[in-house]
């Protein structure tokens, strides 16, 4: 495997996009983290406005440390804003702010695709506990060249896919989630379209982190079926 330069291009294309994902979102986010709203609201109150207006009224509002740390945990109904989001008046922090609250509605609606990603969760992190010592005992014992190689094959495949799921699962949530924010950004009156444009930068930037995520899971679950043999020949 580690001599093997198609794993060496997977790894790479999938840090490199990564990468660049990563580099996108901070630097979208430092960029309107520099233009206030005219609102003058922070992004707890604008996350505090926008639950009300949906009639969600359970649900706790929290600082955070760290920096884009920000999440909302179903399990206790807490939105958690990182410090420069919760008491900053930012484009950056109220988009943030607002996509955050988007998840809380998804929650309180009964979002069918939030709750098989949360179901799926404890799934996802036992296969990927899993998968890579299957997947390399799999390779020892010669992949699909011997029986015993072809079923450990299967299975690695199969604890792996189970993160690429999860992956895959998080991009209509996390997208659903910031057009859920925009839309309460502008109905709300909280924004004006020029600033509404910067706070959709900002989201779409993050956005492309999870996309990156599920590019690069994807990469590496169709290496390892290629490597072993599933299809195309064993490597």
């Amino acid at each position: 495997m580690f001599f093997d330069p198609i794993y060496w291009v997977v790894i790479g294309a999938g840090m490199l996009l990564s990468m660049w994902a990563s580099a996108r979102v901070k630097g979208t986010f430092a960029k309107f983290s520099k233009i206030r709203s005219g609102s003058g609201l922070t992004g707890a109150q604008v996350a505090q406005r926008i639950l009300q207006a949906n009639n969600v009224h359970d649900v706790k509002i929290e600082p955070v440390k760290g920096k884009l740390t920000d999440h909302y945990d179903p399990r206790s109904k807490t939105l958690r804003l990182s410090e420069p989001v919760y008491g900053s008046g930012s484009l950056s922090a109220l988009g943030v702010a607002a996509h955050e609250v988007g998840h809380a509605i998804q929650h309180a609606e009964g979002y069918a695709m939030l709750a098989f990603r949360s179901w799926w969760v404890p799934v996802a992190n036992t296969g990927s506990g899993l998968s890579m010592i299957v997947l390399i005992i799999a390779a020892v014992m010669g992949g699909a060249q011997s029986v015993l190689g072809a079923n450990l094959a299967l299975l690695g495949v199969a604890l792996f896919a189970t993160t690429t799921l999860f992956t895959l699962v998080t991009l209509p949530v996390e997208f659903d989630a910031s057009k859920r924010a925009l839309l309460s950004l502008q109905k709300g009156g909280i924004m004006p379209a020029s600033e509404l444009a910067g706070a959709r930068k900002v989201l779409n930037a993050a956005g492309m982190t999870y996309v990156a995520a599920f590019i690069t899971s994807l990469l590496t679950l169709l290496y390892w079926a290629y490597r072993l043999g599933l299809f195309g020949g064993r490597r």
